[in-house]
């Protein structure tokens, strides 16, 4: 089974202040401190060799709403994309309400894609963290150790 690779990026108070207001609706220190464990973690698998398809959801969708720009390992710097469209524009309400739809859509096929078949957990990551901080709908989608919390 193919693995997820994510690199982990530190995410800094800029680019905490960087999220726009409109995009999460829950509280940014609680956002912050989700995205945090979820780049953290990635970081940790990697470093291990070891895949977390759910992980990576979250960690791509949190990109993504905050409006973050990566650089992946060929040195370049892009905007985060959609999580599920790929869409390469910034996020803004209307985009994360369609995301959401994307997302929902897909996760009810009952023809399940091959390339979603082949990443375990990848929807459900997506789908719980907007439904968290999109639609403030249950709980953040990562356990946050107590010692992250603060930042």
């Amino acid at each position: 089974m193919p693995r997820v690779t994510i690199t982990g990026m530190e995410v800094s108070a800029t680019d905490i202040a960087r999220i726009p207001v409109r995009n999460i609706r829950v509280p940014r220190e609680e956002f912050a401190a989700v995205w945090r464990t979820a780049e953290h973690r990635s970081e940790e698998l990697g470093v291990r060799g070891e895949s977390a398809w759910y992980n990576g959801g979250v960690v791509v969708t949190c990109r993504w709403l905050a409006t973050t720009s990566v650089r992946p390992s060929d040195g370049r710097w892009y905007l985060a994309p959609a999580p599920i469209t790929r869409r390469t524009a910034r996020a803004y309400e209307e985009l994360i309400e369609a995301e959401c739809y994307e997302a929902e859509k897909i996760s009810l096929r009952r023809s399940v894609p091959s390339w979603l078949v082949r990443r375990p957990g990848w929807v459900e990551g997506i789908l719980a963290t907007l439904g968290w901080a999109w639609r403030r709908d249950g709980r953040p989608p990562i356990e946050v150790p107590r010692r992250t919390a603060a930042g």
